[in-house]
């Protein structure tokens, strides 16, 4: 799976991970939901890191269609709510 992080570039993470990144992304929906502005920056900030961490960056060079985009972690909540589908960023 190849996941964009805004700013950041292209990383390569294995499926398994993916279970990680959903429970994070759920609960980035349930700050957006209570306008949690504290909780929301602290998610985000951690669902950026787990990217960066378990995943392997691409050279900037090798550009590949993106899985998922993952804003940047200094985004704001509305910015944030205008990506997030129903799911969130990460469907299923």
């Amino acid at each position: 799976m190849i996941i964009r992080l805004l700013g950041e570039g292209q990383f390569q993470l294995s499926g398994k991970d993916l279970d990680v990144l959903n429970e994070v992304d759920n609960q980035i929906v349930e700050a957006l939901a209570n306008s949690d502005q504290p909780r929301f920056a602290s998610l985000m900030k951690q669902l950026c890191e787990l990217v960066q961490h378990h995943g392997t960056r691409l050279p900037p060079e090798e550009i590949r269609e993106s899985d998922l985009i993952i804003p940047d972690p200094e985004s704001t909540m509305e910015e944030v709510r205008e990506m997030f589908s129903e799911e969130g960023l990460i469907p299923g």
